[in-house]
């Protein structure tokens, strides 16, 4: 609940993050479910919540998707898409088992991430995957190579995590970690490992160290941030950790009504970033409400790099697509 009546709270200043919001992944991947339900035709299935954002995916509910985690509550031959966080071989599988028509809304940066698990395991590499073990994205990773994976989460599991040949061992990472922690935990495992093999580009998403470097650069200059996002959501979460390792004050709302007005006192100028599956309505919906409750007539946006990635549609969609659309004569 919202508490701005009880509690009178002035801002001076709204510094925005310039660099904010959808990266090229999540645009792809709303695309995705929005084109299937416009040529597939209601409903089209969705294993998994398709980024982790409420807002994205009730709206994608209200068209037609059917949000599921257990391909067993997809009838026979009905659509289904894989979500961005990636699916294991053994998902795949089963949908092919169960004759669904699939379209993989994989992000282009974590099928990376499957296709260096596989050709590392086949080299005979021990695989340290450093992320989250419940989180969907290092399961999918896992079911690529689940024998030669071992998942590490901190500094202290890279001390004790143990391989059959210490001299056959390569490291890669869920897409949406934090910087700092991942180099600390990179660190430890070279040490460890000297002959470690390292990927050949970065895991993390680019998205993802953007947003983390933007937020770095922008904490000095505010008293409290508020990081829009969700709870489920990696990338979310290692925002708000990001500023508080730098002694910013810093919460994760989902919606503008989140914002309680305690969070605020003494503060005078207020910082707002999204992660990158945050809508840009959500974020105008808390500038509209600090404005209203708290005075702010000044909002400034803060700069540091742009972005300019895009992915393409997954095949299988854009023959879909050709095929709605019958060439010029």
């Amino acid at each position: 609940m919202n508490t701005a009546m009880q509690t009178k709270v002035h801002i001076d200043k709204l510094v925005l993050a310039k660099l904010r919001g959808f990266c090229a992944g999540v645009v792809r991947a709303i695309d995705i479910v929005e084109k299937a339900l416009e040529i597939c035709g209601r409903p089209v299935y969705v294993r998994h919540e398709i980024i982790h954002n409420r807002y994205v995916v009730d709206g994608l509910r209200a068209k037609g998707a059917i949000f599921i985690e257990d391909l067993a509550d997809v009838p026979e031959g009905s659509w289904l898409i894989f979500s961005a966080h990636g699916v294991s071989p053994h998902v795949r599988d089963e949908a092919k088992a169960r004759k669904l028509r699939v379209i993989d809304a994989t992000c282009p940066l974590v099928t990376k991430v499957h296709l260096e698990a596989i050709r590392t395991a086949k080299l005979g590499y021990t695989i340290i995957l450093i992320g989250h073990d419940d989180h969907v994205e290092t399961i999918g990773t896992m079911g690529e190579a689940p024998n030669a994976i071992r998942v590490v989460g901190s500094k202290e599991e890279a001390e004790r995590v143990v391989v059959p040949n210490p001299q056959m061992v390569s490291y890669l990472t869920q897409t949406t970690l934090s910087l700092d922690d991942t180099e600390e935990i990179v660190s430890v495992l070279k040490r460890r490992f000297p002959k470690l093999l390292c990927p050949e580009k970065d895991d993390i998403c680019y998205a993802t160290q953007n947003r983390q470097n933007a937020v770095k650069a922008m904490v000095p200059h505010v008293d409290v941030l508020l990081v829009l996002g969700a709870p489920n959501s990696s990338n979310s979460v290692r925002l708000q950790e990001v500023a508080e390792s730098k002694g910013t004050r810093s919460y994760l709302i989902e919606r503008a009504t989140d914002i309680r007005a305690e969070w605020l006192e003494g503060a005078r100028i207020l910082g707002l970033t999204a992660s990158a599956s945050a809508p840009e309505i959500l974020v105008q919906e808390v500038v509209d409400l600090c404005k209203r409750e708290y005075g702010v007539t000044n909002v400034e946006e803060f700069e540091t790099v742009q972005e300019d990635m895009v992915f393409s549609l997954p095949y299988e969609l854009e023959q879909l697509i050709k095929r709605q659309t019958p060439a010029q004569q």
